[in-house]
């Protein structure tokens, strides 16, 4: 119902629909011949409506007075219907077509005549007896006059030959075949994925929480998510998860990892049939490869959206709205598929329907770090998602053990950007320890503080937490070329990584 005049007066509808204003008279011995109350409507498709009042439009087709109708002032207000398709009273009472109804039946005012056309309505609780059957009754009446209406008028209109408007509509076949969505379409990809995204609600024991997304992992009940989706909940809160078909389910966190911005939560009671999502190869998406992101962007669950990689090892810095302070790093797949807030820890998927990454943080319009952050205007069409290779790392991890590890070259570098490149610290990260620690990875290759790395392997380094995005994307133990500048030369050396346990 609308409510577009709300506080407003609006004028009284006509007692009856206006006609053409040379539509031939309705003959004495047919007025009382209208159908009778569920009769088919148009059955009487040779009477033509009689001639409109002066100064009245003309209205084609089966439209209906709407709540916000601009009626002529002067006009009685139309009865109310007493049954579905029997009119009764008004001064159109014994013509065809009979008045419309009126737009507000006389109960949503509080009862009466029901002369308040265009007054606002606030649905109800719905009462007991014959209310809500004269709602139906309303609509029912409403439905059967608008058909009587639509067939006098497109009589009239065939008798009369005026067929000047030169419109054809075609309609589409309607067989199942037709509708079939063939495998690859976004649709079809879309319909095999859903059931198995989740919508994950995180709340803290002080009751604080939000939305975010999450899917299926394996057929134990693990469900792969962003860390910064959980983290108010893994002390203490609940988090509750919820399937495309609406069943819910409680879950608890198996283990997450701040740095990498990845978490595993496992149903408690976990159903029959889980079906995984199958993972992809991340190494393999080129740019310019079509993608799906599913996830509950501002809540809405379930929602599909479609893009393409933009780019790759983008270079990603984001927080996890505030719960530890701490950041994320990630050599980020770019898309320009629509991800906003609560698309968080959803499934970033390729043409196959396959996981190429996990949706996890967005360049908004204003000033803002990732989709968990507060300030958020919306997709800009700079979505980022974690490489799902280096995500399946992790959660194998968080599973076995329920702690992350991080690969690293043993040296501390500056978060700032300081020309280009990431600069090894002259001082250690917490103001006490050494840059370069002794007989690290780092140490070892003959690195010293004061070294700008500009390199690591083929992939140009401008920045630390470039650096450490990087370098993250390898497990500990993998072997890597570094190329950095001292003392204005250029030098490579080749780093064996080590690893730290946990996010302390």
């Amino acid at each position: 119902m609308s409510t577009e005049n709300e506080g407003n007066e609006v004028p009284k509808a006509p007692s009856a629909p206006p006609a053409p204003v040379d539509a031939p008279a309705v003959p004495a011995d047919s007025a009382a011949a209208g159908p009778a109350a569920g009769s088919a409507p148009g059955a009487d498709a040779g009477a033509a409506a009689p001639p409109a009042p002066a100064g009245q439009p003309g209205h084609g087709g089966a439209h209906a007075a709407p709540a916000h109708s601009h009626a002529p002032a002067h006009a009685p207000a139309p009865p109310v219907p007493a049954a579905a398709g029997a009119p009764q009273g008004g001064s159109g009472a014994g013509n065809w077509p009979p008045p419309a109804p009126p737009a507000v039946p006389s109960y949503a005012t509080g009862g009466g005549s029901g002369s308040g056309w265009g007054a606002s309505y606030h649905p109800q609780e719905p009462k007991p007896g014959g209310r809500r059957g004269g709602l139906v009754a309303a609509v029912l009446a409403a439905a059967l006059i608008a058909g009587g209406i639509g067939g006098g008028v497109g009589y009239w209109a065939a008798e009369r030959g005026d067929d000047d408007t030169g419109s054809t509509t075609v309609s589409a076949a309607d067989t199942p075949a037709d509708l079939k969505r063939e495998p690859g379409s976004v649709a079809k990809t879309a319909n095999d994925a859903l059931p198995s995204v989740v919508t994950i609600e995180a709340q803290s024991g002080g009751g604080e929480g939000g939305t975010g997304t999450g899917f299926v992992y394996d057929k134990q009940g693990h469900i792969l998510t962003n860390n910064h989706v959980v983290a108010s909940a893994a002390e203490g809160g609940k988090l509750q998860v919820t399937f495309s078909n609406g069943k819910k389910y409680g879950a608890e966190v198996i283990g997450r990892a701040e740095g990498y911005d990845v978490a595993v939560v496992k149903l408690k009671n976990a159903p029959e049939g889980l079906k995984p999502l199958a993972l992809g190869n991340s190494d393999r998406v080129a740019v310019g490869d079509s993608t799906i992101a599913i996830g509950a962007p501002f809540g809405l669950s379930n929602t599909v959206t479609t893009g393409i990689v933009s780019a790759k090892n983008r270079p990603v810095t984001s927080s996890d709205g505030g719960q530890s302070g701490k950041s994320s790093y990630m050599s980020a797949l770019q898309t320009d598929a629509s991800i906003n807030p609560g698309n968080s820890g959803g499934p970033l998927l390729d043409a196959r329907g396959a996981v190429i990454g996990i949706n996890s943080a967005i360049k908004p319009a204003e000033s803002g770090g990732g989709i968990g952050g507060g300030g958020q205007s919306g997709s800009i069409g700079l979505g980022f998602a974690i490489p799902v290779n280096q995500a399946k790392q992790v959660a194998q991890q968080l599973i076995k053990t329920g702690t992350p590890v991080y690969p690293v070259i043993g040296a501390s570098v500056s978060l700032q950007q300081e020309g280009d490149g990431a600069t090894i610290s002259r001082g250690g990260a917490d103001g006490t320890s050494k840059p370069v620690t002794p007989n690290g990875p780092a140490d070892r290759a003959g690195l010293k503080p004061g070294d700008v790395i500009t390199k690591l392997d083929d992939m140009a380094v401008d920045s630390g937490p470039t650096l450490i995005g990087q370098i993250w994307t390898h497990k500990p133990g993998d072997t890597v070329k570094i190329t950095y500048e001292r003392d204005g030369k250029e030098h490579t050396v080749d780093v064996t990584l080590g690893q730290r346990k946990g996010d302390s």
